[in-house]
């Protein structure tokens, strides 16, 4: 542990012959590869035929806890720890000729980052990494359901040690930011005189949030998306008409919700008027907590982009009495803007929430707090309607 180039070559050294596979299983991948062109489509079916053939058991014994199992035990059984299982994958890559690396990290959202200036034994986990050109093929291992080449929270966006030929070398995983993190949602709601309403709604999540709230861990599962849909729709009451999620599973996967929702009462009605809150589904309730005097740095790490539009069919019998005006706000962690239009019977609003990962001074925690508070005082406006009547 002198450097990281020598503690990169004791690793190298116990992963050293534990690469053989059996030659049935050359044979299987290469002629799985053959009719494929581009590397990047070979690392894909190789690393899905990884994904259909092992599944993750956590096992060391004795030096276990660094040592991988051979990759000819892990195919033989078809399991292995993240270890394991990644050597089998660059055992898998080498028997078609494609080179890749053994990676050890630090793996979990909120651990710590990995020390650079102090070589030590600072993982948890193991993964695989195929260079590309410019670009790098990040591989996990011990997921069955992970999309091909996407490291998400558990591994993106922080250091990690290369095994490579000579030694180690500190590298970079993919950084997921707000123009990776988005969620589109469109709705069309109808509204009755009463304030019932109905709202077919279509929300896309994309990079991390697709893991909003486990929604990856739902995708197979349709009591899983329904109790996932019950829990994070973010109105007072309602009731699921129909739904179906659709999974896309790319670099940058994404998760289609579609949802038909009745609400009742969404609308307060009160004499002739009724009060309207045209954000239905992305209010936003958090407010830091207030403090005095803040002494550290502000790191905000939640890197995304959400747009609503979401377009009401007013009935015959009402037509708006207030309208609020459009509202823009901007600050170091992000921008903010909405917007309301009355168009041929139907009020169409626009909301655009765009938050920036960043590290800031103490002086720019009262920035924040005045940031979404005032985000949370618009998501709240209502528009208020008048019956014809």
């Amino acid at each position: 542990m002198n450097s990281w180039n020598e503690f990169g070559q004791w690793i190298a050294s116990l992963n050293k012959g534990r690469n053989v596979i059996p030659d049935a299983t050359k044979q299987k991948v290469q002629e799985l590869t053959a009719p494929l062109k581009t590397t990047e489509e070979k690392v894909k079916a190789v690393y899905e035929y990884l994904q259909g053939k092992t599944r993750y058991v956590s096992v060391q014994l004795g030096i276990g806890g660094f040592q991988p199992f051979e990759a000819a035990v892990v195919d033989q059984y078809g399991y292995g720890d993240c270890k394991a299982l990644s050597n089998y994958m660059v055992s898998m890559l080498d028997a078609i000729g494609i080179k890749s690396n053994y990676v050890l990290i630090r793996a979990g959202r909120g651990e710590d980052y990995m020390d650079v200036d102090f070589p030590s034994t600072q993982f948890n986990h193991a993964i695989a990494a195929v260079p590309n050109g410019k670009d790098t093929i990040w591989l996990e291992c011990t997921s069955q359901t992970n999309p091909f080449g996407y490291q998400g929270s558990f591994t993106g966006d922080r250091k990690a040690l290369m095994i490579t030929e000579n030694g180690a070398k500190v590298v970079n995983t993919t950084k997921y930011n707000e123009n990776h993190n988005t969620l589109i949602r469109t709705v069309d709601v109808t509204l009755a005189e009463n304030g019932d309403a109905t709202a077919k709604a279509s929300s896309l999540y994309s990079g991390l949030l697709y893991e909003y709230d486990g929604l990856q861990f739902t995708l197979d599962n349709t009591d899983d998306q329904r109790k996932w849909i019950e829990e994070n729709t973010k109105i007072p009451s309602f009731n699921i008409a129909s739904f179906n999620i659709k999974n896309h599973k790319n670099k940058i996967p994404t998760a289609e919700v579609n949802v038909a929702l009745e609400l009742r009462r969404y609308a307060s009605v009160s004499g002739k008027r009724i009060f309207l809150q045209p954000n239905l589904m992305s209010k936003n309730t958090f407010i830091p907590e207030k403090v005095d005097e803040r002494k550290t740095k502000v790191e905000w790490d939640n890197a995304f982009t959400s747009v609503d539009t979401v377009k009401y069919k007013i009935p015959e019998s009402i037509y708006p009495e207030f309208l609020p005006q459009p509202v823009k706000y901007s600050s170091r962690f992000g921008e903010y803007e909405c917007d309301y239009k009355m168009d041929a019977g139907s009020l169409v609003y626009t909301r655009k929430l765009r938050m920036k990962k960043g590290i800031h001074p103490p002086e720019a925690y009262s920035e924040l707090i005045e940031f979404m508070r005032n985000v949370s005082k618009a998501d709240n406006t209502k528009v208020v309607f008048m019956s014809k009547t």
